[in-house]
């Protein structure tokens, strides 16, 4: 997955560097913002592999952020993985309906981290061919 793009989007620096810094270590390019609105900028001037889409974020939020990239034509396509440190029931109801193709919690499991975002990247020709595409993010997490 070397030099795969992955932007992220997420208003707090701490969780920002950790993440960046993991993904950098692993060969993977690293683009960040940290407001939705230069998210949603930066993910139709780069087109990403991947975007992390934090959900808190100030401003506009990353759901309501998510659902831009999906009316987009542009970026419409890309894969969305959402970050969230409330893990509550619903929460991936929440995150499909929005268009995140799957989600993740917050602080990141650094030791799985790689694998899951290498796992979406993957499946990400499927993603978007699939007549059931929900079915395929099942088997992302």
């Amino acid at each position: 997955m070397t030099g795969k793009k992955i932007l992220i989007i997420e208003d707090n620096v701490l969780n920002l560097e950790l993440t960046s810094d993991l993904l950098l270590a692993h060969g993977f390019t690293v683009a960040s913002a940290q407001t939705a609105e230069e998210g949603l900028r930066l993910a139709a001037e780069i087109l990403p592999d991947l975007v992390l889409m934090d959900w808190g974020l100030p401003g506009m939020d990353g759901l309501t952020a998510t659902k831009q990239l999906r009316a987009n034509p542009v970026t419409c396509h890309l894969t969305v993985v959402g970050l969230t440190a409330h893990a509550m029931k619903g929460d991936d109801e929440n995150a499909l309906i929005a268009g995140c193709d799957g989600y993740l919690t917050k602080p990141v499991d650094t030791r799985t981290l790689i694998e899951t975002i290498t796992r979406f990247i993957a499946l990400t020709p499927l993603l978007q061919t699939s007549q059931n595409p929900s079915e395929i993010k099942h088997y992302a997490r």
